[in-house]
């Protein structure tokens, strides 16, 4: 890669305008906590607005668009392949931490199994690369998701796999809406048609299309997802603003743990989607988006399990805060080498 190319990507517009905007709304976040304009709470209270209402928003916007031969065969590859990436991060995350014991390994193999790919990832990627490369990457999710709220949840507090709990797995409003989305996407040639107007002329279209049927729905659907991004990046640094990075530095496993998550388990994945381009071909934006993904911190949710189920409360919230630190730089990386070897697929 010559530095041309380096000074090319990060100069793009897109790159610039999405990396300064992740980085100084989280520095606000950081300042008005430490300043004491919002308080302690202040990070959880935003955390659950944009997690119940703007994530929800922002994973049923992406599909509402038309479906081409295209996109719906790398979306399609992009769903299998999601299960499969799935499959092989919990096999990572057994491999790296072999030699831990009990609750530390538990831990420490799940953070690495599950980023912040929807708090995180999604907004970066919907900044950097639109509504194509937020489509793809929702579509990878669904497999995050499920394992997250199966594998993750069973994993860290020891319940097994029974019909009573499918409602925590399957219930979450942002895998409804998700499902959703995918639905009307890729059945909308099927659902019952209504006419509207498209650029002076008559089109029809799916009912359910409400970017086309019910744009004043879809307008507040839009509103509401565009705080996803800003909103997110305010309550990272509100919650960096809670704790001390000095403790969390002291820590070896926790160092390792971040060079694991952040830039072994990427380069891993670039490898593969290399290695499987020619069965299942995803395209720049769909690659570029699942190695974003990959990149982030632990997700908030594999967090929550640590300290709801005593499962090593203090390793895992110190790993998040170095972590969430440390992916501002790595995301950085990953976009501008994907941008340089990701771009030929």
């Amino acid at each position: 890669m010559s530095s041309a190319e380096i000074l090319k990507v990060l100069t793009a517009p897109t790159f610039v305008a999405a990396i300064f905007s992740t980085i100084s709304i989280i520095l606000v976040g950081y300042i008005i906590r430490k300043k004491g304009i919002v308080d302690a709470n202040s990070g959880k209270v935003i955390s659950n607005l944009v997690l119940t209402v703007a994530i929800p928003a922002l994973a049923f916007k992406a599909f509402m668009q038309d479906i081409k031969q295209e996109t719906f065969t790398t979306g399609l590859n992009v769903f299998i392949f999601g299960f499969i990436a799935y499959v092989i991060l919990i096999g990572l995350g057994e491999l790296f931490f072999m030699k831990e014991k009990g609750d530390r390994k538990t831990t420490l193999s799940v953070l690495t199994t599950f980023g912040s790919t929807t708090f995180f990832g999604i907004p970066i990627i919907n900044g950097l690369l639109g509504a194509t490369g937020t489509l793809y990457a929702n579509i990878f999710n669904l497999a995050y998701r499920v394992f997250l709220y199966s594998y993750g949840l069973i994993r860290m507090s020891g319940m097994k796999f029974e019909k009573k709990n499918l409602k925590l797995i399957f219930g979450n409003i942002i895998v409804i809406a998700t499902f959703a989305g995918l639905l009307i996407w890729v059945f909308q040639g099927s659902l019952p048609q209504v006419a509207v107007m498209d650029k002076d002329k008559e089109v029809m279209v799916a009912f359910l299309r409400i970017d086309k049927t019910a744009p004043w729905l879809f307008k507040a659907i839009s509103y509401l997802a565009d705080l996803s991004s800003p909103l997110a990046w305010l309550a990272i640094g509100i919650t960096l603003g809670n704790i001390s990075l000095g403790d969390a530095v002291k820590e070896r496993a926790v160092w390792f743990y971040s060079v694991i998550k952040l830039l072994v388990v990427p380069a891993i994945f670039v490898a593969i989607i290399f290695a499987v381009r020619p069965f299942l071909p995803m395209g720049y934006e769909a690659a570029m988006g699942i190695i974003i993904m990959l990149a982030t911190p632990p997700a908030t949710v594999a967090v929550a399990y640590a300290i709801k189920y005593d499962r090593e409360a203090i390793l895992a919230s110190n790993a998040s805060l170095l972590a969430t630190v440390l992916s501002v730089a790595a995301v950085v990386f990953w976009i501008v080498l994907g941008s340089v070897i990701l771009k030929g697929l």
